[in-house]
């Protein structure tokens, strides 16, 4: 492969010619070849709002010129293409706050803008700066809990809402459809009085109604943006007004409604509004697994269990016995309902490591917190496909 070399403050670096990144990111990627995954690409695309959003209001504020913020802006509109999506190739196990990523994208910000203006890819970018323009009034310290937030949020809002309340409207379908049918209502396991089915499936809604509750409770928390706070919160090198125009702006290139953090110094010491969107997510969790195991155990046998309810036969359920029909969706969903709460685990255990001004596990509690949020997603959409929309008595 052909190289390139560039220099950092510690010396030369040997970067691939054909690659956007620059020394920092090649260190880090010969530093820190730890596991296969990646740093998720909604935290990149995060970064990248808050990139085009700071080259705005920089540019607003008379700091940053209109030639440079339109191609800044210009890069970032091609990664949120996914158009350089290669160009990201650091894992999620790197320093705490997430400096390696963030010159990541300040580096293929630069050295895109070179190629853009006609110039080769020489890897030492002269007119878009990856520090003094790319990063200009940001500090890692501040833009990656920011991408984290913009990340989580845009998921939650566009994706996971979305499943529960499809999932809930199946449910009420199956209320309505079993509210006049009466089987034993059992505590113990064991027999006790009677109830409808429609009730018991009613007692699901609500736990489902709940959760969707406590997220939607966690949101405002979750969508306070610590932008413009730089290295410990108080917002060193940023012009006047700069932290509320970039929300302003980050709020018109997504869509959505976040707001200034009235404390930076908390947002970047500590980070409890994750912490509360994750107990949230494991509340639902929490619930999930209860319906589970309940499905399973009403549709157990179905001749010498309980089988009361049939559950769709989704695919051959044993190697050996070919007429056996298995709970599979409920296993999976257990199996996700544990994950979830495990990710809980990891993220309470990071968030308290906020050390004075700073949380250094911050790429730890990104990449949990996502990953709680897509496999809620996916497997409510699966379940409600595949078993509860198709639930039929015995």
């Amino acid at each position: 492969m052909d190289k390139r070399i560039e220099h950092d403050t510690l010396g030369e670096v040997a970067v691939a010619t054909d690659k956007y990144w620059g020394a920092q990111t090649q260190r880090a990627v010969e530093n820190f070849t730890i596991g296969s995954r990646k740093m998720p690409l909604e935290i990149i695309e995060g970064l990248v709002f808050t990139k085009k959003a700071a080259a705005y209001a920089n540019c607003d504020l008379q700091v940053l010129s209109a030639e440079k913020r339109d191609l800044i802006a210009a890069v970032c509109d091609e990664i949120l293409a996914g158009k350089l999506s290669d160009h990201f190739p650091l894992a999620i196990w790197q320093t705490g706050s997430g400096t390696q990523t963030n010159m990541n994208v300040n580096e293929v910000i630069a050295n895109r803008a070179e190629v853009l203006r006609g110039n080769p890819l020489t890897g030492n970018p002269t007119f878009i700066s990856p520090n003094d323009d790319a990063n200009k009034s940001q500090s890692t310290n501040d833009v990656f809990p920011t991408a984290i937030r913009i990340a989580s949020s845009k998921l939650i809002i566009s994706k996971l809402i979305p499943a529960i309340r499809q999932y809930i409207a199946t449910l009420d379908k199956k209320i309505d459809e079993f509210k006049d049918i009466v089987k034993i209502g059992r505590t113990h396991l064991m027999d006790a009085t009677p109830i409808t089915l429609g009730q018991e499936f009613s007692a699901y809604k609500a736990q489902i109604d709940n959760g969707l509750n406590a997220i939607k409770a966690a949101l405002p928390h979750l969508m306070q943006l610590p932008i413009g706070g730089t290295a410990v919160g108080t917002g060193l090198n940023t012009p006047k007004g700069y932290d509320k125009l970039s929300v302003n702006y980050i709020n018109r290139f997504t869509g959505l409604e976040f707001t200034n953090c009235p404390c930076k110094y908390e947002a970047m010491a500590s980070h409890d509004a994750m912490v509360g969107m994750s107990g949230a997510l494991k509340q639902l969790a929490v619930s999930l697994m209860k319906m589970a195991n309940d499905i399973r155990l009403l549709a157990s046998g179905p001749r010498c269990g309980i089988g009361e309810i049939t559950i769709p036969a989704n695919e051959p359920g044993s190697s050996i016995m070919p007429g056996k029909v298995n709970p599979t969706q409920c296993e999976a969903l257990s199996m996700v309902c544990c994950q979830i709460i495990g990710n809980d685990v990891a993220i309470t255990t990071g968030a308290m490591q906020g050390h004075l001004q700073l949380n250094v596990f911050m790429p730890l509690i990104g990449f949990n917190l996502l990953n709680s949020i897509h496999l809620l997603t996916d497997i409510l959409n699966k379940f409600n496909s595949h078993i509860r929309s198709g639930i039929e008595t015995n």
